[in-house]
């Protein structure tokens, strides 16, 4: 495969800066927890159920941390005050539970018992969920060697094929996914309801309503992850399932998705803070413990620096994404995942009618491969600039599946020549897939038949992206990421650190703070 030609120190420079960066948001990490991460410790304890009440279904780890946060003593951490009330009741979790969210229990008046007996059997409970986590895991591991799996990290077999479907109905999701599967997908990704991200509260059970999208709940992704597990088998080669980890439910959702099975989740340590508003502490500490949980079931993130390149120019700031996606790395080598587990994003989003902008994209998608060669990179089709001219969308898709083989891309998101118009239907993505079978058959192994010119128009271009990144990097470093980010560092968009929703959901911990699943996990 063609390489550039790269200034290796200026990469580990970035590196190191980007570890700088993250040193004082690890301590903020250390010191704090969030509604979020309470509610995901419960769940993974298998505390998922709802009561009902005025007609809606209101989550138990929902009802059961807040009441604890608003009695103020959520410090310690909501297992400290579950298996309290296990022990001096002689209860069972799921009992205790259950009359704590239907409130016919206070578990702050419980008599508090000895210290050590919560630690061991919290420890204990902590365990049994983490065994469980890995069983899920070794199921679908399982299941990929009995098929055909077509996935390859590090690209060698050609970009996997990604397509989304979002007809708010998870019944249609499936019709959908199915169709998407037999023409060639690879991979599915259930697109949530429009603004989810936004509810601090998962929806509970199967749902039929979404808006531009299907509500992320534990049964839609057991639902989708059975009809998905039959499709596999039937066709032989193995469906991977994606969603959604990013928002208020963070930590939720990743827990969620390792209990079901799910092999991708979108997950970024800033997207929620720059796209969706959501307070910058509490988007960083939630995506610590999201990750840990995703590094023990080895599910393959992605990242959302693509996202970058729609609010802000992508030939003039291409180099904020490289600087994100050496700040998301180090996010989560410090949540303790492997490379092979971080699918960076990025997106070929420049003004096709900039000047050379072929070679602009080339350049651009050969140093994200080159820099981080064990990532399964996720490369995200051109939107910014299309419009109702659906051949023109379609000769951009097909631009962009080139550029996704040529330079070895892992996993294409494939473009739809209607989604200026549209959701786009059956039909369009039949369409899309063909368009990216043909070019990456066409041209599979043309990386490995060319070299890049050395100081050419391709070679410079990737040595400025990555010298501006550098510089971005060592600005955010004399400033701090908060101060940083407030002065728009990415994406043309200010955020302040105490500012955004969920900051309230932010709790300092207690010297006793009780949680497991840190050591565990």
């Amino acid at each position: 495969m063609a390489h550039l030609a790269l200034d290796r120190q200026l990469v580990d420079r970035c590196r190191d800066l980007a570890n700088r960066i993250s040193l004082p948001v690890e301590e903020m990490i250390r010191s704090h927890t969030t509604v979020a991460i309470e509610r995901a410790t419960l769940r993974l304890l298998g505390v998922n159920g709802a009561v009902k009440h005025g007609g809606q279904l209101f989550p138990e780890a929902n009802i059961i941390v807040e009441d604890l946060r608003r009695a103020g003593v959520l410090e310690r951490g909501a297992l400290h005050w579950v298996v309290n009330g296990m022990l001096q009741k002689k209860m069972p979790l799921l009992e205790l539970t259950a009359l704590a969210a239907s409130r016919k229990l206070d578990l702050t008046k419980i008599p508090r018992g000895d210290e050590e007996r919560i630690r061991a059997k919290s420890r204990e409970l902590c365990q049994a969920a983490r065994e469980y986590l890995v069983q899920q895991r070794t199921v679908r591991d399982k299941l990929r060697g009995e098929v055909k799996d077509p996935f390859d990290p590090e690209g060698r077999k050609g970009p996997l094929l990604y397509v989304i479907v979002a007809t708010g109905n998870i019944y249609e999701d499936i019709i959908q996914a199915r169709a998407a599967a037999q023409a060639g997908a690879d991979a599915i990704a259930v697109i949530r309801s429009t603004a989810q991200s936004l509810l601090d509260y998962v929806p509970h059970g199967a749902t039929t309503e979404g808006f531009g999208g299907t509500y992320a709940t534990q049964e839609n992704f057991r639902i989708m992850r059975a009809a998905l597990d039959e499709e596999s088998r039937k066709l032989g080669r193995y469906l991977r399932l994606t969603n959604y980890c990013s928002g208020l439910c963070m930590p939720e959702i990743a827990a969620l998705g390792a209990m079901e099975r799910l092999d991708f989740l979108l997950n970024d340590a800033m997207y929620g803070i720059l796209f969706r508003d959501i307070n910058m502490k509490r988007t960083l500490i939630d995506q610590h413990f999201s990750r840990r949980i995703i590094a023990l079931s080895r599910i393959v993130i992605h990242t959302g620096e693509d996202n970058y390149l729609t609010t802000a120019d992508a030939v003039e700031n291409g180099h904020q994404v490289l600087a994100s996606q050496f700040i998301n790395e180090r996010f989560a080598l410090n949540a303790k995942m492997t490379e092979d587990l971080m699918g960076l994003g990025h997106a070929q989003e420049m003004d096709p009618e900039h000047p050379n902008v072929f070679l602009l994209e080339i350049a651009r998608a050969q140093m994200t491969r080159d820099i981080f060669p064990k990532s399964p990179i996720k490369f995200m089709p051109p939107t910014r600039f299309k419009c109702g001219d659906i051949f023109y969308s379609h000769l951009m898709d097909a631009m962009f599946n080139f550029v996704g083989v040529l330079t070895g891309q892992t996993i294409q998101l494939l473009g739809m020549a209607t989604e200026a118009m549209h959701t786009p239907l059956l039909q369009d993505r039949w369409m899309s897939i063909k368009n990216a079978k043909y070019v990456f058959n066409g041209a599979k192994d043309l990386g490995r038949e060319i070299e890049y010119k050395s100081g050419g128009a391709i070679e410079k271009w990737a040595d400025k992206v990555l010298r501006d990144s550098a510089a971005h990097l060592e600005m955010i470093d004399k400033k701090g990421l908060a101060r940083a980010i407030e002065e728009r560092a990415f994406a043309e968009v200010s955020r302040k650190e105490t500012g955004g929703k969920g900051h309230d959901g932010v709790v300092p911990r207690h010297k006793e703070y009780l949680n497991p699943f840190f050591e565990l996990l």
